[in-house]
């Protein structure tokens, strides 16, 4: 597979992947095809030695393994981490209203998205509702309306002569909800929401009870560029690191290498991943000692295998954009398909240090891919990954890395497409390693 076929299978992932319900989903139905069994946290685990396996959590976190041939005592656990959320605009409670003589969405914030590049798209909606059967359960059901139902169109710039000054600010209260329809007196804008739901899920009205639902951008991903050098999509960050840690996974080397070896893609990230199924809850850890527990393993062994373990927390990073240099360390500018970016901070924003960092150039080394370092700008605010809270509560060594892309948490970002298969032969080394 080229460079171009491997990134084409990322849009596509991506463009199948509207809400981490849907990108859970979708890299559930690619697992199976793949021979890996589901397990359930409610349940009894009885794992086999080489034998393949994934668990969900509540739909949008997912955890995928290989139950090693190797001692998990002298071996540890080889884990690539990342996330399946991205920041955006959530639907809120009561979803529609009128106002004057349309239909509005009202929405909120999800994480630190930029707002003003979510006007003037065609957007629409997708996730998750919840629903009780006839014999009174309730489920959960995947929805997605493919079509482009929502705008947030610009005023004009005769009505706002300074935003090429001054640039757009939205006021996320009240100039942020979706215009969606016109409005007719008889309508009750909660009806015509939940007759919407209805017809979309196949239920009926009166089986649904409540719902998560994603904006997201209709337009597909594409490639750019003269040579075709670069792509676009929404959600680069983070499903791009998912997918290449997934892809890794699945490389038949990997697969028969003996290594424990897990992916593990976490919610609720860009909030700061506090609740069941993020990466700051228990379900890595509950997973790596269920795993240790079918092995047999002593609870002094399994601390001796989270000590000889190892993660790459995989997140994307800040590409050199030159219409802003002074946005950027000088002397850490990293560059789109110039090879994984090691994220370094003295703070602990990332959870890379000296070890870690020389042990993934090894693997770059020994994959002949190159690599690059970044260090953000000291008189600006870094951000964070998954890193430093799940190599603290787990006590294993951890590395922080990504690819570098621009526009990041817009929603459109840009990234290079040397750089997928770049880091997917990383991960791909790190996994087969001893």
């Amino acid at each position: 597979m080229n460079d171009q076929q491997c990134v084409q299978e990322l849009l596509d992932f991506i463009d199948a992947s509207p809400s981490p319900w849907h990108a859970v989903a979708t890299m559930e139905q690619t697992l199976i095809k793949h021979a890996f069994q589901r397990l359930i946290e409610t349940e009894s685990w009885g794992l086999s030695a080489g034998k393949r396996y994934y668990v969900i959590r509540d739909d949008s976190s997912i955890i995928a393994f290989v139950a090693g041939t190797k001692s998990l005592v002298n071996h540890g656990y080889k884990i690539i981490g990342a996330h399946t959320d991205s920041p955006g605009l959530r639907i809120k409670p009561h979803a529609l209203f009128k106002t004057g003589e349309l239909l509005c969405m009202g929405v909120e914030v999800y994480g630190g998205p930029i707002l003003a590049t979510f006007t003037d798209r065609d957007l629409s909606f997708a996730g998750r509702l919840s629903y009780q059967t006839t014999t009174g359960d309730i489920k959960t059901k995947l929805v997605r309306f493919e079509q482009a139902l929502l705008r947030l169109p610009n005023l004009a710039i005769h009505m706002n002569r300074t935003v090429n000054e001054e640039g757009l600010k939205l006021n996320k209260q009240s100039e942020l909800p979706l215009l969606f329809a016109s409005s007719a007196e008889e309508q009750l804008p909660e009806t015509v929401f939940t007759e919407l739901l209805s017809t979309q899920s196949e239920l009926a009205a009166e089986q649904i009870l409540s719902w998560e639902f994603n904006v997201y951008d209709t337009q597909k991903g594409a490639f750019w560029g003269a040579d075709q050098a670069f792509y676009s999509n929404s959600q680069l960050d983070n499903l791009a690191s998912c997918h290449a840690g997934l892809s890794a996974l699945l490389d038949k080397q990997v697969l028969n290498s003996g290594n424990t070896v897990i992916c593990a893609f976490f919610d609720h990230e860009e909030v700061g991943s506090e609740s069941t199924k993020g990466a700051n809850g228990s379900f890595l850890p509950d997973t790596l000692e269920r795993i240790a527990l079918a092995s047999d393993l002593k609870p002094e062994e399994y601390k001796r295998a989270l000590a000889q373990s190892f993660m790459l927390s995989v997140d994307m990073a800040h590409a050199y954009q030159p219409n802003f240099p002074a946005a950027y360390e000088p002397e850490h500018k990293v560059y789109v398909n110039k090879g994984p970016v090691i994220k370094l901070n003295a703070n602990q924003r990332y959870s890379s240090e000296t070890v870690s960092e020389a042990m993934f150039i090894r693997w770059c080394q020994q994959a002949n891919v190159p690599f690059q370092k970044y260090a953000h700008r000291t008189d600006i605010p870094c951000g964070s990954t998954i890193g430093p809270m799940t190599s603290a509560k787990l006590g294993i060594r951890t590395v922080d890395v990504g690819n570098a892309m621009w526009a990041m948490h817009s929603i459109r970002e840009s990234a290079g497409v040397l750089d997928h298969r770049y880091i997917i032969d990383v991960m791909q080394c790190f996994f087969k390693s001893e």
